[in-house]
């Protein structure tokens, strides 16, 4: 009998996070327009804002003391950002319209040349550049700094930013979002209140907008409540990174498919990997794999250890050593997984946490900008005087903005890429050739996406090779890297089920890059504290909600 991540659902309820307001009226915090996550979507949201607010007095005093509040659970913006990063730099210029240039943007530099390899475990063959992969006039960017940079030009716009603060309950009354409730600090293992205790507040606001990422809590919750799923199923990929420090300068953007990879269909094994220059003295290289994979024993992280044994990659980091690491989950559903509608009454989605990820072209940081700008301008066209934000399609000026935007446009002619490499390797590469070629005409219609915990499970007996210490790892100096502030007393915020067969408790064990997870007996054993909140638990079978604000990983290199 095949075992299947969603025959043992988390013990979760989307009821549990939405709730009407419980702090007295005198007690509850009220601001303009509040803006959930501060990654990209989110400080584009914000900075656009600050741009309007500036534009007209009246607006600023619409929306009173406090006219946009970020709200950001790690320590600070950037602190749990991680991407590659090739950047298209349409969104950031239509964002600051000259005001700032990419000369004034933390990139590494415009990417010079580039190369598209498909590896076995000892040899490289060079292949064409895909279409779709093309990075002519993108820049490489460390995202984490890019988004603590833009955290800068957010508060400068007259944004107020808030750390170490999680977004835990949606706040619906009547069927209109009111705002969020945030989480409790000061909580020990068992929920009991220590000593430093701090208690949650009710943040209210005209329009809220969840611009939370890949796996956002609230957006998940929003999606749920108001019935916005799109007519397919998210689905995902996980990404686990290092960045090097190296003795030669590599000038040129690498990706790689095939080995570590099994091509054969039965395995389900989607994804490739990514070398970017950070400057002249260090690089960032990545493995990607989508989590629809059946293979309990696959670890994206030993992958990437493992690509590095490859002559190709042992070159270019030979003499070098690692300084940086992280791990993120990204949505690659497309545009069949889009939600149905972007907005709700008094609530917008946003970037990543609505699925605007383009899996061909890698990219998606330039379509979380670009929602961010178009989400702004719709608040503030539904909070002109004579209009109410929270009136049924009253923000739906949003949903038209990105229909008529190039997020929409690239992101219905790569529609069914993803969704043919379910079948293989090599027969979803050439179905991806025919796509390309015809720009999305061909097929004509929207192929069937199935859900990561949907898929069988079973062991194969893949092994990975041993960490050394010098050029391959094991996963919690990697932890140890990327800097993990999360207390071990804190309670735990990872639901899943600990007793279930041994093949998914291998696969939880296997697939987290943190080691969470220990399978033991038919049951597992979880360790929230390594947890570096990748969300990779929520594609297969388990649920990551907000941890206390501030906790989690401390990631400034990637």
């Amino acid at each position: 009998m095949s075992v299947t991540p969603a025959d043992y659902p988390p013990p979760f309820s989307a009821r549990e996070f939405v709730a009407e307001p419980t702090d007295p009226p005198d007690e509850r915090i009220e601001v303009g327009i509040l803006i959930v996550g501060a990654g990209p979507a989110g400080l584009a949201c914000a900075i656009r804002l600050g741009q309007l607010v500036q534009e007209s007095r009246e607006l600023g005093e619409r929306l009173g003391d406090v006219p946009v509040a970020v709200l950001e659970k790690g320590q600070q913006p950037g602190s749990h950002i991680v991407s590659g990063a090739v950047v298209n730099p349409r969104g950031l210029r239509r964002l600051f319209q000259g005001q700032k240039g990419i000369e004034d943007m933390p990139f590494y530099g415009e990417v010079e040349a580039e190369s598209v390899y498909f590896l076995r475990a000892k040899t490289a063959l060079r292949i064409p550049t895909p279409p779709t992969m093309k990075n002519h006039g993108n820049y490489v960017a460390s995202l984490s700094q890019l988004v603590r940079w833009l955290g800068e030009q957010a508060e400068e716009a007259g944004a107020t930013v808030l750390p170490e603060t999680t977004a835990e309950r949606l706040l619906v009354k009547d069927g209109r979002v009111l705002g969020v409730r945030t989480g409790d600090k000061g909580r020990g293992r068992n929920g009991e209140p220590l000593p430093n205790f701090e208690p949650g507040s009710d943040i209210l606001a005209r329009v809220t907008i969840l611009c939370e990422g890949t796996q956002g809590h609230l957006t998940g919750i929003a999606l749920d409540t108001f019935g916005l799923e799109g007519e397919s199923p998210q689905v995902w990929a996980l990404g686990v990174k290092e960045v090097w420090k190296v003795e030669r300068p590599l000038r040129r953007v690498v990706h790689t498919m095939g080995w570590p990879l099994r091509a054969g269909a039965k395995y389900r094994e989607f994804g490739g990997s990514f070398i970017y220059p950070m400057g002249k003295d260090m690089l960032t290289l990545g493995m990607v794999v989508g989590l629809d994979y059946r293979d309990a024993e696959l670890s994206v992280h030993d992958l990437l250890q493992e690509l590095k044994t490859n002559p190709l990659v042992r070159r270019m980091l030979e003499g070098g050593e690692r300084v940086g690491w992280g791990a993120k989950t990204i949505p690659e559903g497309g545009f069949v997984a889009l939600p149905r509608r972007l907005h709700a009454p008094g609530l917008l989605l946003c970037g990543d946490g609505a699925g605007m990820v383009n899996v061909p072209a890698l990219k998606g940081v330039h379509y979380a900008v670009e929602s961010g700008r178009l989400a702004a301008e719709a608040a503030v066209e539904a909070l002109r005087p004579g209009r109410t934000p929270w009136a049924p399609g009253a923000l739906g000026t949003y949903d038209e903005a990105v229909r008529q935007s190039f997020i929409w446009s690239d992101l219905k002619a790569v529609r069914n890429m993803r969704q043919a490499f379910g079948r293989g390797f090599y027969l979803g590469g050439m179905l991806a050739g025919a796509m390309t070629a015809s720009r999305g005409a061909f097929p004509p219609g929207n192929m069937d996406t199935e859900r990561d915990a949907e898929q069988p499970i079973f062991r194969t007996g893949r092994g990975s090779p041993a960490p050394g210490g010098k050029l391959t790892f094991d996963k919690l100096s990697s932890v140890y890297l990327s800097g993990n502030r999360t207390r071990d007393d804190a309670p735990n915020h990872l639901r899943v089920r600990t007793r279930v067969p041994s093949e998914l408790a291998l696969m939880w064990e296997h697939m987290c890059p943190a080691q969470v997870y220990e399978a033991s007996d038919g049951s597992v054993e979880v360790t929230p504290s390594n947890c570096v909140q990748c969300g990779a638990i929520t594609a297969k079978g388990g649920r990551l909600t907000p941890p206390e604000g501030g906790s989690g990983p401390e990631y400034t290199l990637t």
